[in-house]
């Protein structure tokens, strides 16, 4: 059943035209893979789908609600987390203050918000620094920091935005294995991601973008071995 459907999906910011009829659609408890070359538009999607743009045209279904054009807010408390290409934490508080922000729209306590931080954190091998302030770990810790505390709210849908980029290869992996466990417990993904090596480990399904419009979509070998992605986007 696809959770995620997306039909002519259109962008434009002035005379430019960011997206111009973007089909998307993501299966219940897939992870699905996003690539294409720099200027094609899968950031700009990422942030119509989670409510930062609006969109000029077209139509997002998410549970079979048409959510174009809803709020950020909104948004998310329907179900949808998002991560971006540069980590977005705050720099002066804890760890594990940063993980509880997202409590103030939970109904749980406070007690079993801890609770439910410390144990992501320590899925993400981010125990022993909790304490830590945020501007005190690394650049890849912050993006792993980033993606579980996007997983507090127990989103259905979660959006990965270049979620490998400037993480050294021990957290890479740390990552791939969260990915995989949450996924296996039920989550759906979707990702951007210019390493392809990691997006054909994890990927069900891959969509390529170009200039703005779909190209192509298939397993990753099958986009892989596509003449019209091979000149777009991986080179010959």
């Amino acid at each position: 059943m696809a959770l995620l459907e997306i039909q002519g999906l259109k962008k434009q910011f002035g005379g430019l035209v960011v997206l111009d009829g973007i089909e998307l659609e993501v299966q219940q408890g897939e992870i699905q893979g996003i690539i294409g070359p720099n200027g094609a538009g899968k950031s700009t999607l990422f942030n119509i789908i989670n409510g930062i743009y609006s969109t000029d045209a077209g139509s997002i279904r998410f549970k079979n609600r048409n959510i174009a054009n809803w709020s950020v807010h909104r948004v998310a408390r329907f179900g949808i987390g998002r991560t971006f290409q540069v980590a977005r934490v705050f720099n002066e508080m804890t760890v594990l203050n940063n993980m509880l922000v997202p409590s103030v729209v939970m109904t749980t306590s406070r007690a079993e918000a801890v609770r439910r931080a410390e144990e992501l954190l320590e899925l993400a091998t981010l125990g022993r620094v909790r304490n830590n302030l945020a501007i005190e770990i690394s650049g890849g810790q912050k993006k792993l920091l980033e993606f579980v505390r996007t997983m507090m709210t127990d989103p259905d849908l979660i959006l990965l935005d270049e979620p490998f980029n400037g993480i050294n290869p021990a957290l890479i992996e740390v990552l791939i294995g969260l990915v995989r466990s949450l996924n296996q417990a039920g989550k759906t993904f979707l990702l951007i991601s210019h390493e392809m090596p990691h997006v054909s480990q994890l990927c069900d399904r891959v969509s390529v973008l170009a200039a703005g419009t779909n190209i192509a979509r298939g397993t990753p070998d099958e986009v892989r071995a596509n003449p019209a992605v091979i000149a777009a986007y991986l080179g010959q």
